[in-house]
């Protein structure tokens, strides 16, 4: 039978996970807000909104030593608050330098509150004895989801924007100060890493400086291309429905809305899939999935089946990075606290960077030739963790029959 305390963690942890998908896509109904206000064009608003990926990139490998010394409650409580506060100013300061400022802090937040979630879910999975990281990752695209739509929706219901704004700050840390007695304090923390990671306090410490490891940066590399996949998505799916299926402007927007809507119902049920099948079958097959749904979207004649490629891609790429978080948090040898920091970053430079590594190729070729390179990744994804594991099966055979 499960321990309450680590069904609370658990269920605490769903909700630090909610929380922050819901701070981060509150933003994205500011934008325009944002743009109006200062009076800015595209390249100014691109610079701008660069800063808050800049910030999250900054602060996830600080992250990772805050970690170590002050265990993940504390970060996740800071960062939640931190973001909490800084969300309504995003809509009322007039000055596009200190703006900058203030959206390079709220990434920073943000960015903490990334690292410190998966950590402390890594390590509730561990004690959990299930996997749990799809359902948490399902949870953060269903704040995402209420994100985006809730503050539109109370302002159409009469609130003004700053209003809006702050209730859902309010929100946020209602959410926190309910859920934060439940998380893993720093003591329970180090006794998990103990027995998961096999390293001591003084390891953990000292092996801040090991996260060159090829374990963690091979996961690193292949969660760039999965996050690569999502920022790819987001950017690029209605302009090439727009300019190469013909789709009319006011639907470009389904082909990302069918690749969510796949990605979040299948994290929300992925746990149950991870438990019943191997990480190599979720990794591999989802990776070939993925490719396969990539090329339906580029080859297809028909917008249906283009659509269909934008549910495969979903459905195959979901459950591929909570894998990831869930191997990183258990290298032997290697504490939590170094791993997931690395793994988030990497993925992150991914989402962040990615989409424009893929308006370089369409600009010198297509954006249909940049879609079907993501392809040949999602292939090179199944290949590299093919042998990861067939790597990890060979020296665990040879140190069974070693004399």
């Amino acid at each position: 039978m499960i321990d309450e305390k680590i069904v609370k963690a658990k269920r605490a942890t769903q909700f630090i996970f909610l929380v922050c998908g819901l701070g981060i896509a509150s933003w994205a109904p500011m934008v325009p807000l944002a743009k109006d206000r200062l009076g800015l064009n595209e390249a100014d608003l691109g610079l701008l909104l660069l800063l808050l990926g800049c910030g999250a990139l900054v602060m996830m490998p600080l992250t990772g030593i805050l970690i170590s010394r002050l265990g993940t409650r504390k970060i996740i409580a800071g960062s939640v608050l931190s973001a909490a506060l800084l969300l309504p100013c995003l809509l009322i300061i007039p000055n596009i330098y200190i703006m900058g400022l203030v959206l390079f802090a709220f990434g920073c937040s943000i960015g903490s509150v990334d690292v410190a979630m998966n950590a402390h879910g890594v390590q509730v999975q561990n004690s959990y004895g299930k996997p749990i990281m799809s359902s948490l990752h399902g949870l953060f695209s269903v704040g995402g989801l209420f994100g985006s739509l809730g503050l539109g929706f109370l302002i159409k219901m009469g609130l003004n924007p700053i209003h809006a704004a702050i209730t859902i700050s309010v929100l946020l840390i209602l959410l926190l100060v309910l859920q934060f007695k439940h998380l893993f304090d720093y003591k329970t923390e180090k006794a998990i890493i103990l027995q998961f990671s096999h390293v001591d306090e003084a390891e953990a410490v000292s092996s801040r400086f090991q996260w060159l490891n090829s374990s963690v940066l091979i996961l690193g590399l292949m969660c760039f291309i999965v996050f690569l996949s999502e920022g790819a998505m987001l950017d690029w799916s209605a302009i090439f429905l727009r300019d190469y299926k013909d789709v009319e402007p006011e639907f470009s927007g389904i082909g990302y809305a069918a690749f969510s809507v796949a990605m979040a119902v299948m994290r929300l049920t992925g746990d149950a899939i991870v438990s019943k099948i191997s990480s190599k079958t979720v990794v591999i097959g989802g990776s070939i999935l993925a490719a396969i749904g990539m090329l339906f979207i580029t080859l297809s004649p028909w917008i249906a089946l283009s659509l269909t490629g934008f549910l495969l891609l979903g459905v195959g790429a979901a459950n591929i990075v909570p894998v990831f978080f869930s191997e990183g948090g258990k290298i032997p040898g290697l504490s939590p606290t170094v791993t997931i920091p690395v793994i988030t970053t990497m993925g992150y430079a991914g989402q962040l960077a990615g989409p424009a590594l893929l308006g370089f190729i369409a600009h010198h070729f297509s954006l249909t030739i940049a879609f079907e390179a993501i392809a040949l990744l999602f292939i090179a994804v199944a290949f590299i963790y093919q042998l990861r594991k067939s790597s990890i099966y060979a020296k665990r055979r040879t140190f069974r029959n070693h004399p």
